[in-house]
């Protein structure tokens, strides 16, 4: 589940969930929600939402006057001391991060937890100072799982101590001299007058070993035992495997030396492991249907996208767009803001938040109620989560960037969720939108602020002390770019690049791509400036923005 979540919300979605549930409990925390961080690809050409995060946040930059600050930068996160309450929530499996890591890390870690869990216990202090030595960002957070956000959950990386020098040291002594036996087995043993002593080992996933033994000697002095042949087959010490349980049967009056048990539990072990290493037999399916190509006929159709009320002026409805996109909340406060651009045929699209938690929900239900009661037939929406509240409310469904489609696979599922249109990934190059398989109409970001963040820390309060979300600021990084912070539903921040993506000179291989729409994305931008860009992709000048990017359709990501 999202990091985000907070214990409320983990069980909120636990009492409905089909599936088990897997929570984060310790490591880093993104300043930006779960999946939605461009930022990386962006500006470091490493894309985060597939694996390979170039970090941007940890970086320093200035923020409301201050100079060399870290403001996304979070504290790790620690869910160490709440693992019961995660349990009694109906979770069942805990995630540690370990990504860039070393080996110690990972031991010290996955140490402490495991013994947590496996002994219900709290983690006594030394393993809490142990776990914040290991690595943490001036300690730890746990203020998404109690709701409390802000700047106490904001750290920065200090220099390793000599402590954890030590620390390391030994854990790495401990896991390269040692094994843990962490894998139950149960061991079985026959042992009958005048027949070859039979032996077995079963481990918990199915795989079972059996030896024959020599036959048992008659016993001169003293006879072999139950007890003898567990003491025997005890010994695990030394391997990965622990033994939970020992099933004997042993006629009396025979004999088998020590040596005998011995090398037969260490044979029987030693093949268990062999067998462990085999991969497993790999099930063959049918592969899925290759998408069917829907080909598009004309010119794009023309989509603007508004960000403000003061964006939707007679001037820009002049230029007669397909369709406007505009945030839910804004159609639903101020209607009669869209009619001019009805008027002159363009089709109202309600534009749901990227984010909706469960407590935000009946909001937006209600908010999706009152637009379609009004006329608007169709929502754009950039989560999974979102298609049920959508049809809900009758609307018909477009697909945002959100969803990351990256191929024609993802667009496919699209297709068959009822979406009408979706949008292509702005991590993807023109080529590769060219040559993908497009099910459903594909419509594309041509111009606007790429969105780079959005989070639930609002860090205009953090700066600021207090909620001055009215008031756009910029963040700037060491080279001087900037980059405007806007307020998000929910009170959220959502952080844009510092350049304007910019594509209405590059028409000729735009029309290669297959595309069913471009969107001119308005953020920021006031009102005329909006006109110039329209103007611009309308051919009827040659105005260019300052500030200009080609974004990653070019380059691509790495």
């Amino acid at each position: 589940m999202a990091r985000e979540l907070s214990l409320t919300d983990i069980k909120t979605i636990a009492a409905a969930s089909p599936v088990e549930l897997e929570v984060f409990t310790h490591g880093a925390l993104c300043f930006c929600h779960s999946g939605q961080c461009y930022m990386s690809a962006v500006i470091g050409r490493r894309s985060g939402n597939r694996g390979e995060c170039a970090q941007p946040c940890r970086m320093p930059y200035s923020l409301g006057g201050r100079k060399d600050d870290y403001p996304l930068s979070l504290k790790d996160n620690c869910l160490v001391q709440h693992l019961g309450a995660l349990e009694a929530a109906g979770v069942k499996c805990v995630k540690i991060e370990g990504r860039m890591k070393r080996p110690e890390y990972s031991a010290i870690v996955t140490g402490i937890y495991s013994r947590a869990i496996r002994y219900g216990t709290e983690p006594s202090e030394r393993e809490l100072h142990d776990l914040e030595i290991a690595f943490s960002r001036s300690g730890f957070t746990d203020g998404y799982y109690k709701g409390n956000k802000g700047p106490d959950m904001f750290g920065v990386r200090g220099e390793p101590s000599r402590d954890a020098a030590k620390l390391f040291a030994n854990a790495k002594k401990e896991y390269a001299h040692s094994e843990l036996r962490r894998v139950p087995v149960k061991f079985f043993s026959i042992i009958r007058k005048d027949e070859l002593a039979r032996f077995a080992v079963e481990d918990g996933d199915g795989n079972k070993i059996l030896r024959d033994g020599p036959v048992p000697q008659r016993a001169e002095k003293q006879a072999l035992t139950e007890k003898a042949v567990y003491d025997q087959f005890y010994k695990t010490g030394g391997t990965p495997y622990l033994c939970s349980d020992i099933s004997s049967v042993v006629d009396e009056g025979l004999f088998l030396p020590a040596s005998v048990l011995n090398e037969e539990r260490r044979a029987l072990l030693d093949a268990l492991t062999e067998e462990r290493k085999k991969l497993p037999v790999r099930v063959h399916g049918k592969m899925p249907a290759e998408p069917v190509n829907v080909s598009v006929l004309g010119t794009p159709k023309c989509i603007f996208e508004v960000s403000t009320a003061e964006q939707l002026t007679p001037a820009l409805a002049a230029f007669a767009p397909d369709y406007l996109y505009v945030p839910l909340e804004l159609l639903a406060e101020n209607p009669a803001a869209v009619v001019p651009f009805a008027e002159k045929g363009a089709k109202p699209v309600a534009v749901l938040p990227r984010i909706i938690t469960d407590r935000e929900l009946p909001q937006v239900e209600d908010m999706l109620r009152r637009v379609k009661a009004m006329g608007i037939e169709e929502a754009l929406v950039g989560n999974m989560g979102h298609i049920r509240c959508t049809r809900l409310a009758g609307l018909s469904m477009r697909g945002d960037f959100g969803l990351n489609a990256y191929n024609a696979d993802t667009l496919e599922v699209l297709h068959q969720a009822g979406f009408l249109s979706a949008t292509a990934s702005f991590e993807l190059r023109l080529s590769q939108i060219r040559d993908m398989k497009k099910p459903l109409p594909v419509e594309l970001l041509a111009y606007g602020r790429l969105p780079l963040m959005i989070s639930d820390q609002c860090i205009i309060k953090n700066s600021a002390g207090q909620c001055n979300c009215q008031n756009n600021i910029l963040l700037s990084d060491r080279q001087g770019q900037q980059f405007p912070v806007m307020k998000a539903f929910g009170c959220r921040n959502a952080i844009f690049n510092s350049q304007k993506l910019f594509l209405a000179d590059k028409a000729t291989d735009l029309a290669h791509c297959g595309l069913w729409g471009l969107r001119i994305w308005f953020t920021n931008e006031g009102p005329d400036e909006c006109v110039r860009i329209a103007e611009s992709f309308s051919g009827k000048s040659d105005y260019v923005p300052n500030g200009m990017t080609r974004g990653l359709y070019y380059r691509g990501v790495e």
